[in-house]
């Protein structure tokens, strides 16, 4: 569990950090310098546990962070909802290993030049995030309809104001694992690359013959792609192209 990788890193970070400053001779308290090293070795813990890129940073910020905050005297009620802010934003990377990514701009004009002229498929966004890329799509396309798939509480909120006045643009509160993909015509992911195995066997099992499976940045293991289309953005974005 992802979660669990980095209580123990959290954990073993500190006391580390702890450790050393006994034999340094230095002064154990919850300092701003003993929580950047505890922060550098939990992160260093997390890679060896090979947890993922985002929770290095967290490993790396948690701690330093957390003793600032302190220092400033904030009230209790400013670190709950801190807590509470992150949770809601970030639900799915602390549930599952699915982080909020979000896709560019010109992501989506790759994906408009993927869709058929004048075709009426129905496209849905696994992890649609605030919705920003289906609202483009579905401005630019009335003749397809587009559905979002978003379980954080308020990424699915924007997700609902971006979709505001467009009748073929839908949203929903889900679990991605549990939406069947059984009457899409083109699936787009931008997940994780831990969870890929698992999402090809979805659509393997749920996607009509002839449909399309699109992953942004993270191809399918071991699965070469129909295509594979090279995005002009800052990330240096590719999509992975597959032809169920």
């Amino acid at each position: 569990m992802p979660a669990l990788k980095a209580l123990v890193a959290q954990l073993l970070g500190w006391t580390l950090a702890w450790a050393l400053f006994v034999v340094l001779g230095q002064p154990i308290a919850p300092t701003l310098a003993m929580a950047v090293v505890q922060g550098g070795l939990a992160a260093g813990i997390g890679a060896l546990l090979k947890s993922e890129r985002w929770w290095i940073a967290i490993h790396l910020a948690f701690s330093p962070a957390l003793v600032a905050a302190l220092q400033l005297d904030l009230p209790p009620t400013f670190h709950l909802a801190v807590l509470a802010g992150l949770t809601l934003v970030f639900w799915t990377t602390f549930s599952g290993e699915v982080p909020l990514f979000l896709s560019s701009h010109a992501t989506a004009e790759a994906l408009l030049a993927l869709l058929p002229e004048r075709s009426a498929w129905h496209v849905v966004d696994l992890g649609a995030g605030t919705g920003a890329l289906l609202r483009r799509l579905a401005r630019e396309r009335p003749d397809a309809s587009f559905t979002g798939i978003e379980h954080a509480p308020f990424p699915y909120l924007a997700a609902r104001w971006n979709a505001r006045g467009l009748a073929n643009f839908s949203v929903e509160r889900s679990d991605i694992w549990r939406r069947r993909l059984d009457e899409m015509d083109l699936v787009y992911v931008f997940l994780s690359p831990r969870v890929m195995p698992r999402l090809w066997q979805k659509a393997q099992s749920e996607m009509r013959p002839g449909t399309l499976l699109v992953s942004s940045s993270f191809p399918v293991p071991d699965v070469v792609p129909e295509r594979v289309v090279e995005v002009p953005d800052r990330r240096g974005t590719h999509l992975f192209c597959y032809r169920m």
